[in-house]
C-alpha cells in the first residue's frame, strides 16, 4: 500500500518517517516553510534512540495524475483544517476510475471525535485512529518524537464501528514501523476517552505546565457529565493506562523533555488557529444539546481563540483572568 500523509506535522511526520524507514511507500503532504524544508533537505525525526532524516516524495496537495488504487490516505491535520483537507482530496481521481472519496480508505489520525462524521459525508471508507503519540513540531523540516520504546500507540477500526481487512493490513504496516497498533471494533469509545484527556490541552496552552489540578479536574468532570447525558461510552483512565502500560513512555530527546501538547504547539508556532473548538467545544456542544452546563470548557474555548487572535504566547494567558471567565 502507498501511504499519503495529509499533514506532516508532529503526528503525521512521525508516522510517515517511521513507515518510510520500514520500507513502505510514503508521500508527505505539507505546506509553507515546512514543505519547502522537506523538499530541500528531507524531514528529520529526532527520537530518544536516534535521529533519522527521511528523503522522499513531498507534496502540497493532490497530484495531477490519478492516485494509485492501493493508496491509503492518512489525515493528520488539526481538526480545524479537516474541512479544507477533505475538500482538496475527496475528488482526486484514482487509477481505474472513480475518486478518492469513492474508492480509497481514509485513516482519521486526529484528536477529537467530529472528524470521522465530517469525513463520512464525503468518503465511503473511514477508519478512525485513536492516537497516543507524544511528538512535537515547531521547526520547519523537524519533528521530535518522545515515545519510547515505541513511538506511539495507534488504535484502528472502522467508522462508525467494526473493523475490516484494511484495518488489519494497515495495523500490520504500523507494527512493522515500530508502533503499537491494535485493531478494535469499538475504536470510537477509545477516541471519546482520549477526548476527555485532551480537554486539558487548552489549559496547558494557556497556562503552561503549571495548570491547577482543580481546574483540570473541572474540565474533565464537565466532559464526563456531558458524555453521560448524551449516552456516549468512553474508556476510563485506568483502562487506558493498563492498555498502554510501559509501551509508550515519555523520554527526553537530546536531554530535552517534550515542551507541550498539540494546542500548546499551535500557539508556540503562531499557527493562526488551534483545536480547542473541536476538543473543549465538543463538550460544550454536547452540553448545550443535553442541558448540561459546561462553563469551564466554554471559557477555555473562548480564551484559546483570544490567545490565537491576539498572539498571546503559549503559557502566558493570565490565570486570574481565565478563572474569572469560568466564574
Amino acid at each position: 500500500m502507498r501511504y499519503v500523509i495529509i499533514g506532516a506535522g508532529a503526528v503525521g511526520g512521525t508516522i510517515g518517517v517511521r513507515l518510510g524507514e520500514a520500507g513502505r511507500d510514503v508521500v508527505l503532504v505539507a505546506r509553507g516553510a515546512h514543505l519547502d524544508a522537506i523538499r530541500d533537505r528531507g524531514l528529520t525525526l529526532r527520537s530518544p534512540d536516534a535521529t533519522v532524516t527521511w528523503r522522499g516524495s513531498a507534496a502540497g496537495g493532490p497530484p495531477a495524475a490519478p492516485l494509485p488504487a492501493d493508496t491509503v490516505l492518512v489525515l493528520t491535520v488539526k481538526s480545524q483544517d479537516t474541512e479544507a483537507a477533505l475538500a482538496a482530496w475527496v475528488d482526486a481521481p484514482v487509477d481505474g476510475g472513480g475518486t478518492a472519496g469513492e474508492r480509497l480508505p481514509l485513516l482519521v489520525a486526529q484528536n477529537g471525535v467530529a472528524n470521522e462524521r465530517a469525513a463520512l459525508r464525503l468518503v465511503a471508507r473511514v477508519h478512525p485512529v485513536c492516537v497516543w503519540l507524544p511528538a512535537t513540531h515547531l521547526e520547519p523540516g523537524v519533528v521530535v518524537a518522545n515515545g519510547h520504546p515505541h513511538p506511539g500507540m495507534l488504535q484502528l477500526g472502522r467508522y462508525p464501528s467494526g473493523s475490516d481487512d484494511t484495518s488489519r493490513a494497515v495495523a500490520a504496516d504500523l507494527t512493522a514501523a515500530g508502533f503499537v497498533a491494535p485493531v478494535r471494533d469499538d475504536v470510537m469509545r477509545w477516541k471519546y476517552g482520549k477526548l476527555l484527556s485532551n480537554l486539558g490541552n487548552g489549559l496547558q496552552a494557556l497556562l503552561g505546565r503549571d495548570v491547577p489540578e482543580g481546574l483540570a479536574e473541572r474540565v474533565r468532570a464537565e466532559g464526563v457529565t456531558a458524555l453521560a447525558a448524551a449516552g456516549i461510552a468512553h474508556t476510563s483512565p485506568e483502562e487506558e493506562a493498563a492498555e498502554r502500560g510501559d509501551q509508550v513512555r515519555h523520554r527526553p530527546v537530546d536531554g530535552e523533555e517534550r515542551a507541550g501538547g498539540s494546542t500548546w504547539q499551535s500557539l508556540a508556532r503562531g499557527a493562526g488557529s488551534a483545536e480547542a473548538d473541536h476538543l473543549n467545544g465538543e463538550i460544550v456542544l454536547l452540553g448545550r444539546l443535553h442541558g448540561v452546563p459546561t462553563p469551564a470548557n466554554a471559557a477555555v474555548q473562548l480564551a484559546v481563540r483570544r490567545a490565537v487572535r491576539e498572539r498571546i504566547p503559549a503559557g502566558s494567558f493570565p490565570r486570574v483572568e481565565l478563572e474569572k471567565m469560568i466564574g
